[in-house]
């Protein structure tokens, strides 16, 4: 009985080293190597061959900011415009702070026909979007953890410290770091949401037509080109996407023309 115990409880030991051994010892060396070979096609200026192992990367191994970021600069030294913003918005979306990414971001759209003026948007809106972006979702992951165990230790300090200027102290220290802890909770809620419900789209084709009804007889409201961001605010009939622009102009395309970000 002893020898099948322990056998049973080595098992999932086993498996868990085994699964450690393969992380440590195949995934990141594969990831290290296929990644110089893009680095390294990229700085021979094969920019195809670059893009097409950056994507193979992301592909097999998941999105990441970088990935997306060196695989947007393949396309824009291929002139690939549409497809370079999208990459770029898609790094972003991972990594909001990195300023290499916003300023290739904002190189490329000069280079797009539509410039749309974004509407003006409430103070305190843009604020809130400000900060939700100032950091990472990882990064307020990890300060809203700092900030709940320390707001405990704040507490512990109201409740057990005998001096009554100690007592104070904590209990200032523990609501401020009770409210920091939120806004970490709810800014990492909505970098994470943003990821999994993607509604922002390139347009990918060289002009299209948004129309006032999803069909071909629409309307002819407005041209847009190739680049141009949209956001997608309806999607529930097929073959057709109601699109919404910065500066609040509304219609639909073909949803073959876009590519979600």
């Amino acid at each position: 009985m002893i020898w099948n115990l322990d056998t049973k409880v080595m098992r999932p030991v086993a498996r868990l080293s085994f699964i450690i051994c393969y992380l440590l010892f195949i995934v990141s060396p594969s990831y290290a190597l296929d990644k110089a070979d893009a680095d390294s096609a990229y700085a021979q200026e094969d920019y195809t061959k670059a893009a097409r192992l950056y994507q193979s990367l992301i592909d097999s191994l998941g999105e990441s900011a970088v990935l997306y970021y060196n695989l947007g600069n393949c396309y824009y030294r291929q002139d690939s415009i549409a497809h370079a913003i999208l990459n770029y918005e898609r790094a972003r979306l991972f990594d909001p702070t990195d300023k290499d990414i916003a300023f290739n971001l904002e190189m490329a759209r000069t280079k797009t026909v539509d410039k749309v003026a974004p509407a003006n948007d409430m103070f305190f809106v843009t604020l809130f979007r400000t900060l939700v972006l100032s950091m990472t979702f990882r990064s307020w992951t990890i300060l809203g953890i700092c900030a709940f165990v320390l707001m405990l230790i704040g507490l512990a300090v109201y409740l057990f410290a005998p001096e009554l200027l100690a007592k104070k102290i904590g209990f200032t220290a523990a609501i401020l770091l009770f409210i920091l802890c939120s806004f970490s909770h709810v800014a990492a809620n909505r970098q994470r949401y943003q990821i999994t419900h993607r509604t922002g789209a390139i347009l990918m084709t060289p002009s299209a037509v948004v129309r006032s009804t999803p069909s071909a007889s629409g309307t002819d409201l407005f041209i847009l080109h190739e680049g141009t961001h949209v956001q997608i605010i309806d999607d529930s009939i097929t073959g057709w996407v109601e699109v919404r622009m910065s500066d609040g102009k509304e219609g639909w395309l073909e949803r073959k023309q876009i590519e979600v970000i």
